[in-house]
């Protein structure tokens, strides 16, 4: 047994809880597991070569101290309240201390029916746990934010979709479940009290330092509203579109959350929609800024009956400097410049213009404009342009900001690698690995998650990940369906 799990959220919490045992598989089998999380959690390399591993990470068998619990929220969907919702198909296991002595719950998601599956089975599916477990992973090694996935487990038990689909379960791993929909459930059931203390746990347990403050809720709102921000800056500079951006996929600590049917860009398209559910385009690539101010102000008046409109309005008016802000100094860092000047804005808005009217890989242009030279032709990125002349000017100024910069170009290259990856979790290359796991071989899946693992390193023999995706593989069509 690896460690003793707590229950600090189902015993702080108990009206926000349904206690629910987990609906186990009959032959589950470990496909994959993040090593570096199961070393923050502290559990030894040996647990997974155990027999019998597979049973406890999907719930077969119970780490000592579980015990399994649904948790209720709600949230606005696609813009519209809905009070009905809560893990439907996710259990609460319990939480345990780290390596870095913080606490982090457990998660097992594919559980089975809860309370809250409405007309779901409460399953998950091979394709989106894959997907789940590949993009916490991937998000981490790029530095952004994110819930961790600890393991992967699969099965021989048929799952209906839209066509037959294979079993499976992740255990997702981060310091907190609490979702702006926790604080919707209270706001718009009218119970004040079960807000506030609901408010007093999170505070407790994720904002100590706001204690002291006048008005704590206050404090916390102002800081979930910063990190916010700072969170779908990174988004935006890395070129990852989420797709479900509703506020029950809302982290209250600022992290990515809920992978569904998520992408990171190909060509660069601002208005790139991932997923085919969304009809309107409401959670387009270039949405995502404007909808994480949405989703804090519906979090602002879930919060209203413990603060002042005043106060909501001016935490809420943190939100766009933070991220233009933050979003600036990232962006200027991708093209090589240690500091921002005020014209720096209109060089980087009119070299996403010319990804977009040239069709451009987002993320290649920018690891090759680490070659950027100062002879006429700039660079090897050049010879991938449409439009050369469109190039030439751009890069003129582009040569002219540079001549402001200390750094040598050697020092400039060395900087810009560090912060533009090499390697992303491109749709297709996750489908390959789908679509061989689901014919048994794990190998493709094993080999994309150690690549991504070093997104910015140059690494021998794995040129394929880092080529341009083909053709069939530029926005492919990704379910919400799980």
């Amino acid at each position: 047994m690896p460690f003793l799990l707590s229950s600090t959220y189902a015993t702080g919490l108990p009206d926000l809880v349904s206690v629910v045992a987990v609906t186990p598989f009959a032959e589950p089998k470990l496909l994959a597991y993040s090593a570096d999380t199961a070393a923050l959690l502290q559990i030894p390399a040996a647990f997974f070569q155990q027999d019998d591993a597979a049973d406890y990470l999907s719930g077969k068998k119970l780490f000592a101290g579980s015990k399994p619990i649904a948790q209720k929220y709600a949230g606005h969907q696609f813009g519209q309240y809905n009070p009905e919702l809560g893990d439907g198909r996710g259990l609460l296991l319990g939480d345990v201390k780290g390596a870095d002595g913080k606490n982090y719950d457990l998660h097992l998601k594919g559980a089975g029916r809860t309370p809250y599956s409405r007309f779901g089975d409460g399953r998950a599916v091979l394709r989106s746990s894959i997907r789940e477990f590949l993009a916490s992973e991937a998000m981490y090694h790029l530095g952004i934010p994110t819930s961790r996935a600890l393991s992967l487990v699969g099965s021989t038990e048929p799952v209906q979709r839209e066509t037959i689909e294979q079993g499976a379960m992740v255990i997702r791993v981060c310091p907190s479940h609490i979702r702006f929909g926790h604080f919707e459930h209270c706001f718009y059931t009218g119970d004040k009290n079960q807000l506030q203390r609901l408010v007093d746990f999170t505070l407790q347990q994720h904002f100590p330092d706001c204690l002291n403050a006048d008005n704590p809720a206050l404090a916390m709102l102002q800081q979930v509203v910063v990190s916010t921000a700072e969170l779908i800056s990174q988004w935006q500079a890395v070129g990852f579109n989420h797709g479900v951006m509703n506020t029950d996929n809302m982290s209250i600590l600022g992290i990515s959350f809920d992978y569904g049917p998520y992408a990171f860009l190909d060509d660069y398209q601002p208005g790139y929609i991932c997923n085919h559910s969304d009809h309107s385009g409401r959670y387009a690539f270039d949405e995502q800024p404007g909808i994480g101010l949405w989703n804090l102000n519906a979090l602002a008046h879930a919060l209203s009956p413990l603060i002042e409109v005043e106060d909501l309005r001016a935490a809420l008016g943190l939100y766009e400097p933070t991220l233009v802000s933050h979003y600036m100094a990232l962006m200027g860092k991708k093209l090589g410049l240690a500091t921002i000047e005020p014209t720096d804005r209109a060089l980087i808005g009119q070299w996403l213009a010319l990804l977009q009217q040239q069709k451009q890989d987002y993320t290649l242009s920018f690891r090759r404009l680490a070659d950027f030279s100062d002879d006429a032709n700039g660079s090897s990125i050049r010879d991938h342009m449409l439009d050369l002349e469109a190039f030439d000017q751009w890069a003129e100024l582009y040569r002219t900001r540079l001549a402001k910069e200390s750094a040598t170009t050697a020092e400039r290259k060395t900087q810009m690698n560090s912060v533009n990856p090499l390697y992303i979790l491109r749709n297709y290359l996750a489908q390959q690995a789908i679509e061989a796991a689901e014919q048994g071989d794990t190998a493709p899946l094993h080999e994309l998650m150690l690549v991504l693992q070093r997104p910015y390193q140059l690494q021998s023999g794995k040129e394929t990940f880092a080529a341009p995706p083909p053709d069939w593989g530029k926005g492919m069509d990704i379910s919400c369906s799980s």
